[in-house]
């Protein structure tokens, strides 16, 4: 794909993003912050949650910390998903105009979000200084376990923006399954209040993996679990195969539903 093309399609992404605001760009970076300061001095006030349990020692924002972490790579991931499996609807006016690869065309959505991402991980950062948080350079995991995620994220997402273009009703499916997926993962909620026995259940959720793999490295300075990791990158890569895949045995066929 060309990389011009990419550019101007990340940067215009970020910038329809809030077309025709007052304030325009600047509320790509209000936004993160004021989740951050709602997730960081909100939660860790109202909740008041401890997780001692789990080996943190951040007194009163132990929660904050726990949940952010959890809910900007969710954000991430569910937006990343989400967006890529509506691409070819979405795009459907440059698909019939420039010469494009359909299934390099959603990188723009991959750097977009990364954009938000890293944005609102900034100034997640600066609230940890503010609070005297130990930085270990088990921090140095965190893009690793990032290329996993979206990895994931973009196969099963390309997979169904092939679907998508055939059966109208995935978006909708989509929609249903981040819902789900999102409260079958304890981003909000420790795993240690549930019955033992659904326990088990959670090692088949995907994201479930990702996310104590960030939390380990970036709140418990501790090594992340290696063995899921490069089991969800097998599958992702697979996943990605077959996506890739598909759509070409079906690119004509896009083109034409488009």
């Amino acid at each position: 794909m060309n990389l011009s093309l990419l550019y101007h399609l990340t940067r215009q992404d970020l910038v329809d993003s809030y077309a025709g605001s007052i304030l325009g760009a600047a509320w790509t970076f209000i936004m993160p912050l004021v989740n951050i300061l709602i997730f960081t001095l909100i939660f860790s006030r109202i909740m008041g949650m401890r997780l001692g349990e789990m080996g943190a020692e951040l007194e009163q924002y132990s929660y904050s910390v726990y949940l952010v972490i959890g809910v900007l790579a969710w954000n991430l991931f569910a937006n990343t998903l989400s967006r890529v499996t509506h691409v070819f609807h979405e795009k459907a006016a440059i698909i019939g105009k420039v010469n494009v690869s359909l299934f390099a065309l959603p990188l723009y959505i991959l750097f977009s979000e990364l954009t938000v991402y890293v944005i609102a991980s900034t100034f997640f950062i600066i609230f940890l200084l503010a609070i005297d948080f130990d930085f270990t350079w088990h921090w140095l995991w965190w893009p690793l376990i990032l290329i996993v995620q979206q990895t994931l994220a973009y196969a099963i997402g390309i997979i169904f923006a092939t679907l998508s273009v055939f059966i109208r009703d995935i978006k909708q499916f989509v929609g249903v399954l981040t819902q789900l997926w999102f409260w079958l993962t304890p981003i909000v909620y420790v795993i240690n209040i549930l019955p033992e026995k659904w326990k088990a259940l959670f090692l088949l959720n995907p994201f479930f993996h990702i996310v104590n793999a960030l939390r380990d490295s970036l709140m418990l300075h501790s090594h992340p679990a290696l063995i899921p990791l490069v089991v969800l990158m097998a599958i992702a890569l697979l996943l990605l195969a077959f996506g890739l895949w598909l759509g070409q045995r079906l690119e004509r066929d896009i083109r034409d539903f488009i």
